[in-house]
């Protein structure tokens, strides 16, 4: 620094700077800060999330409200819970005071909707893996016959059949299931059965509900087809004499063929033990890969892979006045067989590996 004549002192030269504006305190509105300023101030963006501000700055002591979470942040578990337990102790809470509907045969669909089928989907979904094609074949109210093979040593085709249903309708519909007397005849399965729907495969039954309006499945095969042998898988036994054809037709309600894919390996029967079926009073004694080497192991299905495909209702309302002809009824039921039988045929092409995705 050097002086002048007059003794002062030479200053540099002076530089052109932008004076430092001191911030207002934020004003917050609606989840965002405006930053008021003096003599014509203007808005800044809010602070990011971790305290930040533009450049890096530290906003002294001024944190942000959080504005409204979006609903992936929202939807957290704890709400998923809470309404769970909120829906379980209202089930309880009409269960106990009596507060349900249970038809002349015996459904309950309250206990359905909130337990059977819950428990049905884990296989259904999760260990069947199950694909379902023709859905729109089946009607979105009013009766239908669904007419379906049977297989696998254990009939959960029937209930995998109804869970389907039901899981794919856009009025969630159920599967009124009719079965064999002797399922009626166990006590607990006997429950089971009436509770979710089923009633005994008989023609005042079936035509019952047909004309309720209601969805009724049939699978006329009976235990020849469930317990028929590995060998055979996939081959349709006879039909019987085809009483589900004059409950059809009595009604003029529409028949969907719905064929199955999957049920043959779950329990894949080597062998039938005849004289120890006998001794019991059960249709068969099956002897599998797991059972009864296992024991109860033995009862855990094997994880095949499930296709179910509902062909194009078949018309009965033109044959309405021919119920009690026995080649009208033998000729619709062989036609309802041999669409089953090809469609099986074409699930099969498509599902090349049984235990496959």
């Amino acid at each position: 620094m050097t002086t002048d004549d007059q003794g002062r002192a030479d200053r540099p030269p002076k530089k052109t700077t932008r004076k430092a504006v001191r911030r207002a305190p934020a004003q917050k509105t609606n989840g965002s800060s405006r930053i008021g300023l003096p003599a014509g101030g203007f808005t800044v963006d809010p602070p990011a999330p971790n305290g930040a501000g533009p450049a890096g700055h530290q906003h002294n002591g001024h944190k942000p409200e959080p504005g409204p979470l979006p609903p992936a942040v929202a939807d957290q578990p704890g709400d998923v819970w809470d309404n769970r337990v909120a829906n379980g102790l209202a089930f309880l809470r009409r269960r106990l005071a009596g507060d349900y509907e249970v038809d002349e045969f015996g459904f309950d669909p309250d206990l359905t909707d909130k337990v059977f089928l819950p428990l049905l989907r884990l296989l259904y979904r999760d260990w069947f893996r199950t694909e379902v094609f023709g859905v729109e074949n089946l009607p979105v109210d009013g009766p239908a016959l669904v007419v379906g093979n049977h297989s696998g040593t254990v009939a959960l085709d029937a209930v995998m059949l109804a869970t389907a249903l039901n899981d794919r309708t856009p009025n969630h519909r159920h599967l009124r299931l009719l079965g064999a007397d002797l399922v009626f005849r166990m006590p607990i399965v006997s429950e089971l059965a009436r509770k979710s729907g089923g009633t005994v495969a008989c023609n005042p039954d079936a035509e019952r509900l047909l004309s309720n309006g209601e969805l009724v499945g049939v699978f006329p095969e009976g235990f020849k087809g469930v317990g028929k042998q590995y060998a055979q898988r996939y081959k349709l036994q006879r039909f019987g004499r085809g009483g589900f054809v004059s409950a059809a037709l009595r009604t003029g309600t529409p028949i969907v063929p719905a064929a199955i894919v999957g049920a043959e390996e779950i329990y894949p029967m080597l062998a039938d033990i005849k004289p120890l079926a006998r001794l019991l009073g059960i249709p068969y004694f099956p002897v599998t890969p797991t059972f009864p080497w296992l024991g109860p192991l033995g009862m855990v299905p094997l994880p095949s892979k499930w296709l179910i495909e509902f062909s194009p209702p078949i018309p009965t309302a033109h044959l309405q006045d021919q119920a009690d002809d026995p080649l009208v009824v033998f000729n619709l039921a062989d036609q309802v067989r041999e669409t089953i039988q090809q469609t099986l045929h074409t699930l099969l092409e498509r599902r090349p590996d049984p235990f496959g995705r």
